[in-house]
């Protein structure tokens, strides 16, 4: 007789399962995300060679495990060569110094954005470095891909091709050749036999990813997963997904445009603030070393509503440029937009110039603008973008040598920042000659004569620098 099939319920934001369809999904509180798709009983997988060495002496009839042995913290050794660089050293910041070993790392990113040129490039470097390497694509022939590596470099070291779909298969072939470093892509392509829904959907998503998390763990074969983004910009199945793996890297920026910016969402060994700033040319990826030059690169002169800031991305401070435009409304309400930062972080600082500064913005639309592609929710940027629009509303340009930081709260006082000596430091050595920053951390600061550094307690006085 044939074996009976069952139906689920599964969310595609967070991987909920259920018996029925719910209109919200009660673990994610999204509405809508339930697909149906069917299951299959079947025997959890084991936990990999390591685990399954330990458990050897196990015993069935007195439940005793005897060979596993809880280990000190003193016991465990960590050796330099635990990681090893990729050739990007802006990929090995974001990640946190470099590849951990047995390490599994997702790739997000919209599509035409570079996320497999990236790797392959990461591949190359990795081959010729004397590694180990296996790339596996489930979206490309043999010779579609070496159309496309052909104008990266030449490959020197031992990196193989596999195009291959169904996991059991790249199981059996990662056990028999043991690469040092893995590429899936796309873990969207991936199906496991196990699992009767079709590629991509949540159960065999998830399925294909513990799988792939199992292998890294078991075999210290270091995993690189590309995965597909949604229209809003999250990678596509279940949350669960970015649960399971160590590090989650999202790849942003326009397609249209040359400059990418690698972004660390998530990493279990490193700072999860790190970004990695790349161009795209007709090589390939190549790094951006100066970010700072390139944000800048094509200011206006003496042009109203734009003002210099500076932001930090985990360790690195950054110059970028805020533009604003205010402008007289045609409609009984006013518009707001903002592309780069926080919308509702503008609307916010608009408020506090009305109430505390007694600026009249209702009849104005305000646009807020962050030059160069990039986007930045940090508070410091606050006092930059309050410069901005005022600039524009009085159509008086601002010093092109001033440079600005600092976070502004709803009393119209301006806050201090973390990290204000490194953002004094990349202000001097872009040649700005005027700093305005939290008085707070000017006093904490020993001026060192290369810049004039202003301190500031409340808005209004930052603003008094226009008149």
């Amino acid at each position: 007789m044939a074996k009976a099939k069952s139906t689920a319920f599964f969310c595609k934001e967070c991987g909920y399962e259920s018996s029925k369809w719910m209109g919200q999904c009660p673990a994610c509180r999204e509405w809508n995300t339930f697909v149906e798709e069917p299951v299959e009983k079947k025997k959890p997988r084991g936990l990999g060679p390591s685990a399954s060495r330990s458990l050897s002496g196990y015993s069935g009839g007195d439940r005793r495990i005897e060979t596993i042995r809880p280990a000190l913290l003193s016991e465990i050794s960590i050796e330099e060569n635990d990681r090893f660089p990729t050739g990007f050293p802006e990929l090995d910041r974001v990640l946190g110094g470099g590849i951990v070993g047995g390490s599994l790392v997702l790739v997000g990113g919209d599509p035409g954005i570079g996320k497999s040129t990236l790797l392959l490039q990461v591949c190359r470097n990795l081959a010729n470095s004397g590694h180990k390497v296996l790339y596996i694509s489930g979206e490309e022939s043999l010779k579609q891909i070496k159309l496309r590596a052909s104008r990266i470099g030449e490959v020197y070291g031992e990196l193989r091709f596999l195009c291959e779909t169904n996991l059991s298969t790249i199981e059996e072939i990662i056990k028999r050749d043991k690469p040092e470093i893995a590429v899936i892509d796309s873990i969207q392509t991936m199906f496991c036999e196990e699992v009767e829904s079709a590629p991509g959907s949540v159960s065999q998503v998830r399925e294909s990813t513990s799988l792939l998390m199992q292998i890294a763990k078991g075999l210290g074969t270091m995993i690189f997963i590309v995965g597909h983004v949604t229209k809003e910009g999250v990678v596509a199945g279940p949350r669960v997904l970015e649960h399971m793996v160590d590090t989650v890297l999202y790849f942003e920026g326009d397609r249209h445009a040359a400059y990418r910016i690698l972004r660390g969402v998530k990493n279990r060994f490193g700072s999860t603030n790190e970004i990695g700033v790349f161009e795209m040319g007709e090589q390939g990826l190549s790094e951006v070393e100066n970010p700072s030059e390139y944000m800048l690169s094509g200011r206006p002169e003496d042009a109203s509503g734009a003002v210099v800031a500076c932001s930090i991305e985990g360790t690195r401070p950054i110059l970028l440029e805020v533009q604003a435009l205010v402008t007289e409304t045609s409609f009984g309400m006013p518009r707001r937009t903002a592309t780069g930062t926080d919308y509702n972080r503008v609307n916010l600082l608009m408020a506090v110039l009305e109430k505390r500064c007694r600026y009249d913005l209702a009849r104005f639309d305000a646009y807020v603008n962050i030059a160069g592609g990039i986007r930045m929710n940090e508070p410091a940027l606050d006092l930059a973008i309050v410069m901005a629009l005022i600039s524009s509303y009085k159509d008086r340009p601002v010093d092109p040598g001033v440079i600005l930081f600092g976070e502004v709260g709803l009393s119209g006082e301006v806050r201090a920042v973390t990290m204000a000596e490194q953002r004094v430091k990349e202000a001097v050595k872009m040649g700005f000659s005027t700093c305005i920053l939290p008085k707070t951390c000017l006093d904490r600061m020993k001026p060192d004569g290369s810049i004039r550094l202003i301190g500031v307690s409340n808005v209004r006085e930052a603003i008094g620098y226009l008149e």
